[in-house]
């Protein structure tokens, strides 16, 4: 608008709220809802009284707080909206979601906590999606590699194309990094007589750390990364250009986060086999954004010191599972590759003293600055995460992803892998 108009109009967020802070005195909105006065009864650059611009807070402060004078009643009939509330959200999105989406094929999982799609095809998924999503749940969405071109993606076949390559290589037993040519970690993937030894003979248990990320990804391998973007669920919420994806529609001033893709990788089968399972490839921890994760390979190792197919299958029946996945891991057709563990956002202060707690029992130093989620210094392990349940209530979700499948998580959430 013209300079003459800015002062009326308000041309930015300070002036927006202070030239209409005057409206906001006690009891002068239509709706009833009654906020403190931010001006003094002096003038606003009187003695007792303060400048405009210096009352921003104020006027923040007073209508963020919405408060209400206890001998003034909101006009709005508070109790009667609570009354007609449904007590169980969680059973009402079902039940709900049953009437309204009878075309969609899917299921609830983990305790009705984990919502799962199981026709990637359906163009609907989305309208279901949002609804679980404004609970900030997670969603499984499975058979993903159907639409994907299944041979880009084969250990041997990344080896070929980028062997040469150097990144860093964690081994997860000792947390010790190195940084090496990709081409040795690749070649051991399905052959374990390739992999590396550590001092004591075991063989290495190897992670590729976030290797490509970002726009190393969509340079390095941009036949992949766009295999990858007409393969990704619900692209109305995970396509870079999805009319719901907020990140994509920030203005450019925002700094945003890492939104990827990124390439994780690690060699599973020898987790599954130690004692306990107490070792994780990815340790627990929280994104700052929401995320999607798709299973885009699975390689089955061949060779001495591995569990068999078979072996594997055991080892994860012995996880507090859902009969949903259980079934699934039944099924032949069906190939596992990752083992998840999901705690919701509002739990991590439960987590956070309960690890600080175990820290102590086992004689570690727990300094003030240390936070064990940030630090991503803990797996917890079977044991631990029924002591987690029984000594504050936090309930593990526990999800297997299998070929194909995306995984959802909203900003927030815990999880480890």
């Amino acid at each position: 608008p013209p300079a003459s108009q800015n002062n009326e109009q308000g041309s930015t967020l300070r002036d927006l709220l202070t030239t209409t802070a005057g409206k906001l005195r006690l009891g002068s909105t239509d709706a009833g809802i009654a906020f403190a006065p931010v001006y003094s009864t002096g003038t606003a650059s009187g003695k007792g009284g303060r400048t405009v611009p210096n009352i921003l807070d104020d006027i923040i402060a007073s209508v963020v707080e919405n408060k209400i004078p206890p001998n003034r009643a909101p006009k709005i009939n508070v109790k009667s909206e609570i009354k007609d509330e449904p007590k169980d959200d969680k059973k009402c999105i079902q039940d709900d979601c049953s009437k309204r989406y009878s075309d969609i094929q899917y299921s609830w999982i983990c305790d009705k906590h984990v919502l799962w799609l199981r026709d990637h095809k359906n163009s609907n998924n989305w309208k279901l999606f949002k609804e679980c999503w404004k609970q900030g749940r997670p969603v499984l969405v499975s058979g993903m590699h159907k639409k994907m071109n299944f041979s880009l993606w084969k250990a041997e076949s990344i080896s070929l194309d980028f062997g040469n390559q150097q990144a860093d290589i964690l081994n997860c037993k000792d947390s010790i990094i190195s940084n090496t040519n990709v081409k040795e970690f690749w070649d051991g993937f399905e052959d374990v007589s390739k992999r590396q030894k550590v001092k004591n003979g075991e063989t290495a248990l190897l992670k590729l750390k976030d290797w490509p990320s970002g726009e190393d990804f969509k340079a390095m391998m941009p036949a992949r990364y766009e295999d990858l973007l007409k393969s990704l669920p619900l692209p109305e919420y995970c396509s870079p250009e999805g009319k719901l994806n907020l990140a994509s529609h920030l203005p450019g001033f925002f700094v945003r986060p890492d939104l990827g893709p990124r390439l994780c990788s690690a060699y599973g089968e020898c987790v599954a086999a130690t004692k306990d399972h107490d070792i994780g490839t990815t340790n627990l921890h929280i994104e700052v954004s929401d995320i999607v994760n798709i299973l885009v390979y699975v390689g089955i190792a061949k060779g001495n010191g591995v569990l068999s197919k078979s072996g594997v299958l055991k080892k994860l029946e012995e996880e507090d599972l859902d009969d949903l996945l259980r079934k699934r891991l039944k099924d032949s057709s069906e190939l596992p590759g990752a083992l998840w563990h999901i705690y919701a956002g509002k739990d991590a202060d439960k987590i956070r003293e309960f690890l600080q707690k175990i820290a102590k029992e086992q004689g570690l130093e727990v300094l003030p600055e240390h936070d064990p989620i940030r630090d991503q210094s803990w797996y917890v392990n079977k044991k631990l995460r029924q002591r987690l349940f029984e000594e504050y209530g936090v309930k593990t979700c526990t999800v297997i992803q299998f070929l194909g499948d995306a995984i959802i998580l909203p900003a927030g959430a815990l999880h480890q892998v």
